[in-house]
């Protein structure tokens, strides 16, 4: 399966590198809000059709709006203030393990374009029982609500566990204070998780 799509603007082809790593790049540079709007634009187009696009600046709003159509599936994109639960770049190594328990794909070694990619992705193994891909399960951790759980030790282990898996675009530090029977129940809560 080729990784390149190309796309015609006037009488210029563009080949665009759908390959899933480069529309994470591609995301990355999107959501960066440490560069301006316009290096941002120039850094999406850059990374989605090379150095040849940049000399055409009367083409970048239509290379724009393709590479913004192709990352978002065709899908508009909703405005929310939700955290997200995932980051494609801190949970890589998530996403390479259940791509491999699920469906015996090694991304390190597969070719893949980003919407194929994406339907995957939303294909994983998920579960409220626990019956689901790492990946899953750590994503239902980072959204579980502690506030439903009344036994303070267990509240406390959910905590310590949430903590060790906040991405770092979200990371807040919560200062909860163990006794010691709650760091061992905590401690024994990993080993069982296998951490």
């Amino acid at each position: 399966m080729s990784c390149i799509k190309k796309i015609q603007i006037e009488d210029i082809i563009y080949e665009a590198n759908v390959d899933f790593r480069n529309v994470i790049r591609c995301n990355e540079i999107a959501q960066d809000g440490t560069i301006g709007d316009f290096e941002r634009v120039l850094g999406i187009i850059c990374t989605m059709f090379g150095e040849k696009a940049l000399n055409n600046p009367n083409h970048y709003e239509k290379l724009l709006k393709w590479a913004l159509n192709y990352l978002s599936c065709g899908k508009e994109i909703e405005s929310t203030n939700e955290e997200p639960d995932m980051d494609y770049v801190e949970d890589m190594e998530y996403i390479e393990a259940s791509f491999m328990s699920d469906y015996k794909i090694d991304l390190e070694n597969t070719e893949m374009d980003w919407q194929k990619f994406n339907k995957l992705m939303n294909g994983l193994s998920n579960s409220d029982m626990g019956n689901c891909c790492i990946l899953n399960r750590i994503r239902n951790l980072r959204n579980f609500d502690v506030s439903k759980i009344e036994d303070d030790n267990e509240r406390a282990k959910i905590i310590k566990a949430k903590q060790q898996i906040v991405l770092k675009k979200n990371k807040k530090e919560i200062e909860v204070e163990l006794t010691e029977e709650q760091q061992k129940s905590v401690d024994e809560f990993y080993k069982a998780l296998g951490f």
